[in-house]
């Protein structure tokens, strides 16, 4: 018997919430995960000025290209002037984000109704992570 090995599609659910796209990420999102999202989150920063959030809350487990798909996906968003959102109330997944000299490049916060109200400061471009 041969058995077939196929590439998890990542489980998520999108919503439009006014202007802002609301993305529910679930499960895993690694190695066998990332590539497939990544496609999806590239639909969805394709425009001018996309408007996005990522509710991480839902996300067992995040390993480095999960970190790096998050960097690519904000990395999009900025070059085309839009904005994004993490929603992650896990100190665990704040503390990776702490470890990797993250946490500052992020908006993050710990409940989905505060990420959709909140309205930056300042109006500056912030830079581009490096992934």
């Amino acid at each position: 018997m041969s058995e077939a090995h196929t590439q998890p599609a990542p489980c998520h659910t999108e919503r439009a919430v006014g202007g802002t796209t609301v993305v529910e990420l679930h499960g895993e999102i690694d190695l066998l995960t990332a590539s497939a999202l990544a496609a999806r989150l590239d639909t969805l920063t394709a425009g001018p000025c996309p408007d996005l959030v990522l509710d991480l809350r839902p996300v067992s487990f995040i390993d480095c290209s999960g970190l790096s798909l998050l960097c690519r996906t904000r990395n999009r968003v900025l070059a085309r002037y839009g904005r994004l959102r993490l929603v992650a109330e896990s100190p665990h997944f704040r503390r990776i984000l702490r470890c990797t000299g993250l946490s500052g490049v992020f908006e993050t916060y710990p409940c989905l109704s505060e990420a959709l109200r909140h309205i930056p400061d300042g109006t500056s471009v912030p830079a581009m992570v490096a992934v």
